[in-house]
């Protein structure tokens, strides 16, 4: 930095903002003065309005770039992305700029503005309350099988791999009206883009309960992972189990690893839906196999408990205002060990039986095998029972 052709610093931090950094120049200005401090630079007005200059000067430099070569833009946009989402996340005003000429990127290796990516998807993409669902992936190789089944339906899907990507989601999400962005693993592809209402899983009560436990007990343990059991009624030629992770706890995570301020999210283990499709042949056989195995036990279990909850449930009905006595209390307590006791005992005869059944496990292992999540002890053990099956 000069003043008058005069050398002044080479310490331009304060002048140059952060993200622009990398560029090399030199800086003019007769309102500097000869001998400054840092401290100065940073409280000078007339080092804001040069600051505030530059930010434009490059910005509109950059967009006479995009307009005048576009293919040579593009081919230079995977060095020059990050700056860019990085000036946008730290600077308003270059911000408003940029958004003429940031690019986007999608699986197939095509680059659009944010105009023109809105007019691609909007008409596939809309959900039923009107919101712009973009679909992106952040591995296009571990969630090939998702991106195959979002763009089998017409959808287009982003890549979006980068350091700071997950920040630039965020920013555009306030930036772009009724615009939602979902990774392509954080769902069925059914219910990515929720056009109209799902379709509901035809099982009863007593079914819902027996396939809850009998997958439950067959996915394996991984640490700091928890599993929750789902069921959609898919169509029958889709994968008969799909394996989701939440969009908002993994974003949160995901943060967290960047931002030391959020560690709580950090600290919480990996969450993922474990969604069994009941219309899949193999799911049927299962659910009737099971039916026909555990019927004479299970029944007769799930009946009495029904009937323990209804008898604490008179209880309550009955208490005059509402307000049950001690007695009454105690007769719940009782009442709720017994049940707790009884699903114990559910639990553990379907358990039991499910350890008899390589099928369950096997649907699981595969689906867990397909995310990555398959190590170990539990990769051992499906190898050896692939052979055993085949």
């Amino acid at each position: 930095m000069y003043c008058n052709q005069v050398y002044v610093t080479d310490s331009v931090e304060g002048v140059v903002p952060e993200f622009m950094m990398l560029l090399q120049g030199v800086i003019d200005s007769p309102d500097i003065p000869l001998n400054v401090s840092r401290s100065y630079l940073q409280a000078d007005s007339a080092v804001k309005k040069i600051s505030s200059y530059i930010t434009k000067k490059v910005a509109a430099r950059l967009e006479e770039i995009f307009k005048a070569d576009r293919a040579d833009y593009e081919k230079k946009w995977d060095d020059i992305k990050v700056f860019i989402e990085y000036g946008m996340l730290t600077d308003e005003k270059f911000c408003e700029a940029a958004m003429k000429f940031v690019l986007v990127k999608d699986t197939e290796g095509k680059y659009f503005t944010l105009d023109e990516y809105k007019a691609l998807v909007e008409p596939e993409q809309t959900d039923r309350d009107g919101n712009i669902i973009y679909l992106y992936s952040t591995d296009p190789v571990a969630q090939y099988t998702y991106i195959n089944a979002a763009t089998d339906r017409g959808y287009n899907v982003l890549l979006m791999d980068g350091q700071l990507d997950n920040h630039f989601i965020g920013l555009l999400e306030q930036k772009l009206e009724k615009t939602q962005f979902v990774r392509v693993d954080s769902d069925i592809v059914d219910n990515l883009i929720r056009k109209t209402d799902a379709k509901v899983a035809d099982l009863t009560p007593l079914q819902r309960d027996e396939l809850t436990t009998l997958f439950r007990s067959q996915i394996p343990a991984i640490d700091k992972t928890n599993f929750l059991v789902t069921f959609e009624a898919l169509a029958s030629n889709a994968q008969p189990i799909v394996i989701t992770q939440n969009e908002f706890m993994r974003r949160m995570k995901d943060m967290a690893a960047m931002q030391p301020g959020m560690g709580f999210y950090g600290e919480l283990p990996d969450s993922y839906n474990l969604v069994v499709n009941t219309e899949h042949p193999l799911i049927v056989r299962i659910k009737d196999e099971a039916a026909k195995a555990l019927d004479a036990t299970v029944q007769p279990i799930a009946s009495e408990i029904e009937a323990k909850n209804a008898e604490a449930e008179k209880i309550r009905k009955d208490a005059p205002e509402g307000k049950t006595s001690a007695e009454d209390d105690q007769r719940i307590k009782d009442i709720e060990a017994e049940v707790s006791r009884l699903r114990g005992e559910q639990e553990k005869a379907i358990a039991d039986y499910a350890a008899t059944q390589p099928l369950a496990g096997q649907l699981i292992d595969l689906a867990l095998l397909g995310n990555g999540l398959l190590k170990g002890e539990p990769l051992a053990r499906f190898i050896s029972r692939s052979i055993s099956l085949l």
